[in-house]
């Protein structure tokens, strides 16, 4: 069985006093776990305060974006390499807010992907459809044409190791998680997808899931096959109910 992934995706939330007692919470809970991986995605620049909190434990720092430079003149954005130099081990790509608010498009998210890579960062790469893609019973063409453009550009090669995120955007910060049944699924698919060019890695890949992840639907989501953790945002604000959370996919294992 594969060592779950839990990612706590703090989005635009927080400040260094919340977030270091918040790591230092978890670190003591959690330092000495090794059936189960933990990140924490805090705005980027409290990365660094955070890093000597956490050590080289199995808590590991997430960035919840990089840019597609590693430098030159780029006002505000932050590098692979610099991420990198801090110690961050994942980086989220491809986020329906990116996507949105940004005008992230799948060339763009692929360029960001390349960079990671290169500089040995693993990537989480969120795919998901919007409720009209639902309804319409799209959901699992619309996450493989997010995949596919990545695959179709760097080669299946690239996707050794790295995480997808399913997030269907009609459910993130909602309440209203997929049922089971549909994320399984969908999460179904896209290993067989992969599995198409390779095999291997399809069977390794971590395929998590996001969107109104909590602590009373956590275990029924985390029995399904292929559900290998979670991305999760509102529900890992509070730090009991964090604990909470992954407390309950331990009982799992």
């Amino acid at each position: 069985m594969k060592i779950p992934l839990i990612v706590a995706n703090w989005k635009l939330n927080g400040n260094e006093n919340i977030l270091t007692k918040y790591v230092k919470n978890l670190y003591n809970k959690f330092n000495n776990v090794k059936n189960i991986n933990i990140a924490i995605a805090p705005p980027i620049i409290y990365l660094n305060i955070l890093k000597k909190i956490i050590g080289k434990k199995n808590i590991f720092l997430c960035s919840q974006n990089v840019d597609i430079h590693e430098n030159g003149s780029f006002t505000g954005e932050i590098s692979a390499k610099m991420l990198k130099d801090i110690g961050v081990k994942y980086s989220i790509i491809g986020h329906s807010e990116r996507r949105n608010f940004h005008k992230e498009n799948y060339e763009y998210i692929s360029k960001k992907f390349n960079i990671l890579i290169k500089n040995n960062i693993t990537p989480i790469l969120c795919v998901g459809e919007n409720i009209k893609e639902y309804i319409s019973n799209k959901s699992i063409q619309t996450c493989i044409n997010q995949i596919s453009c990545i695959i179709n550009n760097l080669g299946i090669k690239f996707f050794k190791n790295i995480v997808i995120a399913y997030e269907p955007i009609w459910a993130i910060g909602t309440g209203h998680a997929a049922n089971k049944e549909h994320i399984q699924k969908v999460h179904k698919n896209i290993r067989k997808y992969i599995k198409k060019y390779d095999k291997k890695i399809s069977e390794s890949i971590i395929i998590q899931y996001g969107g109104s992840v909590n602590i009373d639907n956590v275990k029924d989501l985390f029995f399904q096959k292929d559900i290998n953790g979670f991305l999760i945002g509102k529900s890992s604000l509070e730090i009991n109910n964090f604990i909470s959370i992954i407390n309950n996919i331990q009982e799992c294992l």
